[in-house]
């Protein structure tokens, strides 16, 4: 069951004459499940080409046939696994959509359809001939790389009930563990393999542990920062938390490169990337120690029928002489809202799982995770490509203000509809930047400054539209009643995301594309998808600025 909270503006004053600054404090500790978000989502852009040299590349090698046959089988083994679990989440959403007997026919239809396509693909023969083995070793290549959004997309489904079970406190505990022990085993997964598998797989499991770190710390992250805070401030305290994610790239950005300044190629190879991995314990072990010493939010423990240790903590943030105050407000204002979700047709469900969706498929993260890699395509050495991340990293965060400021002003159409643009011209531009390249995708000076140029316009487009304001819309197109069906466009967000890693490393390095496109292909098809974004954006999303959620019940009621 699902709460709302319709605080009125005194409940915003009372908290005025309070403690901001403890208020402040809290916020900052919270935000660090931001912060590692996009600390670990991050952290393969330095060791994605170490990986693939270190586990990946003897798949191609003839004299290495027997552990290519070994890598490959657990392969199909766990991907069968992962995508049963995906679409069985995905399975649990459509009931929830559709109702259970249309939901479970709907479902089992879907799951029959992937039995026989996996025993399929489980039983196929290992190729034995390097032009097949390319090709599969880059589909293992994105199966290894993104093996984290599998865990976010776990994370992301169990994080509602996490949150109202256990509390948001302890989500953001578990949160912060599975970061760490993450960190732990995917620096040594060798020495902490007790899953019976490769060594490259054991590294993925731990992988998947921190993505779930990651897929609950996307939603209970903010959502304790929302109940802790004053309504007045509540809007920039939140921002908080997505200005941490993107700080928290950059931080691993630093990381990565003087990690790798440490030694040369082949130290990199063998022992670097480990270190990129390890150094995420050290935020995860300080935000477990600080979660120690904040509260459970107020409101939850109204909900759990704690109301003496609500009362203290309110004395703590608002004061004692409005505490009773407003304890009596939340009292009076939380109620269960659990309406079916198609109650205000299916409109608002299409449009918050396609705003999910875009965000994804404008290739966000092909900039996010493989940087490094483009980066090299370009002829840029590993210090010289790492070194340009970083200046990405600065860029997003820079426009992610820039969005912070200015989304009340101008609106959230008007933005998202020019970010679409401004990536749809970039991605196309860069693909035929390196369609024009040399062979091999290498470029010349003035062709790679031209690629740098349209990879930071693109993410500066990304960071001032899709990245935040996309969260914007998500929390205000969904009414209060139905406020419960945000999960499904966040778990569509996620397997987007999963979808899309999975595919790049596919099609970038794909032979018989990289003979006709140069490294272009890609690009382009993120190119068309920005244009698709902002058709999407014009023809079926409304502008939510200044509307109450009220008024949003209005425009999507039935």
């Amino acid at each position: 069951m699902a709460y709302i909270d319709t605080s009125s503006k005194s409940n915003s004053s009372a908290y005025q004459k309070g403690n901001p600054m403890y208020i402040v404090l809290l916020t900052l500790v919270a935000t660090l499940g931001g912060l590692l978000f996009g600390y670990d989502t991050a952290v393969v852009n330095g060791a994605e080409k170490s990986l693939v040299e270190f586990y990946i590349a003897k798949i191609t090698d003839p004299a290495n046939y027997s552990y290519a046959v070994q890598m490959i089988s657990q392969y199909k083994v766990m991907m069968a696994l992962v995508l049963y679990l995906v679409f069985g989440i995905i399975t649990g959403q459509i009931v929830k959509l559709l109702g259970k007997k249309k939901g479970l026919i709907s479902g089992g239809i879907i799951m029959a359809l992937l039995t026989i396509w996996i025993i399929s693909f489980v039983s196929s023969p290992v190729p034995n001939d390097p032009a097949a083995l390319k090709d599969t070793s880059d589909t293992v290549k994105g199966f290894v790389i993104a093996s984290a959004l599998i865990g976010c997309v776990i994370g992301g489904s169990i994080a509602g009930f996490i949150s109202r079970a256990l509390g948001r406190k302890n989500g953001l505990f578990i949160a912060a563990i599975a970061f760490f022990i993450s960190a732990i085993g995917a620096w040594k997964p060798e020495a902490f393999n007790v899953f019976g598998t490769l060594d490259v797989y054991s590294f993925v499991i731990y992988r998947i542990i921190g993505g779930i770190g990651v897929g609950l710390a996307s939603m209970i992250s903010p959502m304790y920062i929302a109940e802790i805070a004053p309504a007045k401030t509540r809007g920039k305290l939140v921002s908080f938390n997505q200005f941490a994610i993107i700080f928290g790239m950059l931080v691993i950005y630093f990381v990565n490169y003087f990690i790798a300044k440490q030694g040369d190629e082949q130290w990199l190879i063998t022992d670097g990337w480990r270190w990129m991995f390890f150094s995420g314990a050290i935020p995860a072990g300080i935000f477990i120690i600080l979660l120690f010493f904040i509260p459970e939010t107020p409101r939850y423990l109204v909900l759990n029928g704690q109301e003496d240790k609500a009362l203290k903590v309110l004395n703590k943030i608002a004061g004692e002489s409005q505490a009773k105050v407003i304890l009596e407000e939340i009292k009076g204002t939380l109620h269960e809202a659990n309406a079916p979700w198609m109650s205000y047709g299916f409109l608002v469900i299409f449009v918050g799982i396609m705003l999910s969706v875009f965000q994804q498929f404008v290739g966000i993260n092909v900039v996010l995770y493989y940087a490094g890699n483009i980066f090299r395509n370009m002829g840029a050495s590993t210090d010289s490509s790492l070194l340009q991340t970083i200046i990405v990293g600065i860029v997003n965060l820079t426009f992610t203000v820039v969005a912070i400021l200015t989304v009340d002003k101008y609106g959230r159409k008007p933005l998202m509809i020019i970010g679409s643009l401004g990536m749809a011209i970039s991605m196309i531009l860069l693909g035929f930047t390196f369609f024009l390249g040399q062979a091999g995708g290498a470029l010349t000076t003035g062709q790679g400054y031209a690629a740098l140029a349209f990879m930071l316009l693109y993410t500066a487009a990304f960071a001032m539209s899709w990245g935040p304001v996309c969260w914007v819309l998500l929390a205000e197109i969904f009414p209060n009643s139905i406020r419960a069906a945000l999960s499904i466009a966040v778990a569509a967000q996620w397997i987007a995301n999963w979808v899309v890693s999975l595919t790049f490393p596919i099609m970038n390095d794909n032979v018989w594309l990289t003979e006709k496109f140069n490294h272009g292909f890609s690009y382009w098809i993120y190119g068309i998808m920005g244009i698709l974004s902002a058709v999407f954006m014009w023809k079926f999303v409304p502008e939510t600025k200044g509307k109450t959620l009220e008024e949003m019940e209005k425009l999507w009621k039935k």
